[in-house]
């Protein structure tokens, strides 16, 4: 039985992450995160790069973005990634505590959860799950 459950898990494909975020010792932190989770980590340091990644290098299991960036926010990048069709779970992470962000993020709809920085390495796993678990929601991940 053991054995069994030793090659599903082998025979099972690598999570695809995309990670956004323009501070580079940030966005090398999370993709660090990301990777300890399992996951096999693609970066954009812009909104633009993130659009064009989505576009060219997927699909993708889930994406962490950062909200500001140069040329497109995080946000912005991910609504019109959501109206062309786009239901990839996202986390979305932010410094910013403005209830438009919040907003914001919410309309991105149920595959979504805001993550609130500073976050430390257990909750943004904790996030991960969430959304491949449950498609998201927006979990309550203020840091105490």
């Amino acid at each position: 039985m053991a054995h069994a459950l030793q090659r599903d898990v082998r025979m099972r494909p690598k999570l695809r992450a995309l990670i956004a975020e323009d501070d580079v010792d940030t966005l090398q932190l999370v993709a660090e995160a990301v990777d300890q989770f399992g996951a096999e980590v693609t970066c954009a340091e812009t909104g633009d790069q993130l659009i064009e990644r989505l576009a060219e290098d997927k699909p993708f299991d889930f994406v962490v973005t950062d909200v500001l960036m140069p040329w497109m926010t995080g946000l912005q990048a991910l609504h019109a990634a959501r109206a062309a069709g786009l239901a990839t779970p996202v986390i979305v992470m932010t410094a910013l505590r403005d209830p438009e962000v919040a907003a914001q993020a919410e309309r991105l709809g149920s595959r979504a959860v805001l993550l609130y920085k500073p976050f430390d390495l257990d909750q943004l796993h904790a996030a991960i799950r969430d959304v491949l678990d449950h498609g998201g929601g927006h979990a309550d991940l203020t840091p105490a």
